[in-house]
């Protein structure tokens, strides 16, 4: 949560029937910008797009967030899904406007910022494509992403606490498990930032790539995940996440559990197929 702007909510489009042409989203949402990447279009690309506000994350913004990972998600030739914002600002946190007048009751009853988290619960691999200013909600929305790559000059941090106030998105959660205690305390009670390059050498970050490549990366590696089976690449997914969740010994029943249940599906006898047979695996399952 950290920064600026002022939102405006005003009513949302249905962009399914849109997005099926393969178009961009312009006209569809307000805050967002969403379209087809990839050579075979399997791709979903997510832009936030409120420039003026260095894409502070407003309800609105995230509302229309969670609708477009929506129809990605439910669309069967879409493989990964990338998010990113402008060179300038991955999202430079929450909309304090929104936020500044805001009582506790209002917080509690309303379960403020409950839908926030929305992208953490997406089934296919979701990758950050971060630029700029990655600080307080941007932060947070990058570390509920699967993979997270970061543009050179990209910052990353938590400045709530200059705020009076402390990250309510799952910053200290995903930030502690992401580059342990020490740093981890350090980002939240101060607010620095750290580099992208700082950020790599933690473990926060995948890969540092030139800032005009980033999103370019992040749609190859969104390909070449999207080559592999669908259903098994949400599996695969739902076993990493697991070890975050769970004890060693737990995570590992998970994982064996989901490693059995690879063997009831058409494309784990298509894939092993294959590579007997010295040949490219054809997969179906979505």
């Amino acid at each position: 949560m950290a920064m600026i702007g002022k939102a405006m909510l005003v009513p949302l489009c249905p962009i399914r029937q849109y997005l099926r042409r393969g178009y961009s989203a312009g006209p569809a949402f307000q805050y967002i910008l969403v379209e087809r990447k990839g050579q075979h279009h399997n791709v979903g690309l997510i832009r936030l797009n409120r420039p003026k506000a260095l894409n502070a994350l407003c309800d609105g913004l995230m509302t229309e967030l969670n609708q477009a990972l929506d129809t990605f998600e439910e669309d069967p030739n879409i493989g990964a899904i990338v998010i990113t914002g402008s060179e300038k600002a991955f999202a430079a946190g929450a909309d304090i406007k929104e936020m500044q007048n805001r009582t506790f009751q209002e917080c509690y009853r309303g379960n403020f910022l409950s839908h926030w988290n929305h992208v953490s619960f997406v089934k296919k691999p979701v990758i950050a494509a971060v630029n700029g200013y990655a600080l307080g909600g941007g932060c947070e929305l990058a570390m509920m992403c699967d993979i997270i790559y970061a543009g050179e000059k990209a910052q990353f941090g938590q400045p709530e606490i200059l705020l009076g106030t402390i990250p309510g998105a799952g910053g200290t959660q995903r930030l502690t498990r992401a580059v342990g205690k020490s740093l981890a305390m350090e980002m939240v009670l101060s607010g620095d930032r750290i580099s992208a390059q700082e950020a790599q050498q933690a473990g926060l970050v995948s890969k540092v790539h030139p800032v005009d490549s980033v999103v370019d990366q992040a749609i190859i590696c969104g390909e070449k995940i999207s080559r592999n089976s669908k259903l098994i690449v949400s599996i695969a997914k739902e076993a990493v996440s697991g070890a975050f969740e769970l004890s060693l010994a737990e995570g590992n029943r998970l994982e064996k559990r989901l490693f059995h249940s690879t063997f009831a599906t058409d494309d784990r006898k298509e894939g092993m197929t294959a590579f007997v047979e010295k040949r490219k695996a054809n997969f179906t399952d979505k």
